[in-house]
């Protein structure tokens, strides 16, 4: 099953700063819902351990990621797989930041989602709706972390 989300967000914080934060890994990652742990495994390259709850089903998903590519201060690619008993996912997040002004950036971002397993089996809305609400959870989040680090909410 495949799924592709997207959306963007603006931040009262300049694009400079905006990047600095997301090299922040550990600062990053604490905004994935359920997130629990993170150890680095070398060179922008992770694994987190991360719960999921979709429908009746529970998980937690060990995920290897990495940082494939990064055009500072404009584009970041992220880069997961996945696997929880049952299940595969593989994952892919585009980030792109544009200055508004010197004082504010926009991210625009798109998330590819390919699972495989018992989760794909659980069903196509149930599976879309629930990965929606935890992509814009977390996009909030980094939103509200990376204003707070710098001082400035719109």
């Amino acid at each position: 099953m495949s799924l592709e989300f997207s959306g963007t967000q603006t931040m009262s914080v300049p694009i400079e700063k905006v990047w600095a934060y997301l090299l922040n890994v550990n600062k990053v990652a604490a905004c994935a819902p359920g997130f629990q742990s993170l150890q680095e495994t070398g060179h922008e390259r992770w694994q987190a351990v991360v719960s999921a709850a979709v429908g009746p089903m529970k998980a937690k998903f060990t995920i290897d990621l990495t940082r494939s590519e990064m055009q500072p201060p404009e584009r970041m690619v992220v880069k997961g797989r996945a696997n929880a008993p049952g299940t595969t996912v593989e994952m892919s997040g585009d980030m792109r930041l544009t200055a508004l002004t010197p004082d504010s950036t926009r991210m625009d971002w798109r998330a590819s989602v390919e699972l495989g397993g018992a989760l794909a089996n659980v069903g196509g809305p149930m599976v879309r709706g629930t990965m929606e609400k935890l992509t814009a959870q977390f996009f909030e989040c980094l939103k509200k972390s990376v204003q707070a680090a710098y001082g400035k909410w719109s």
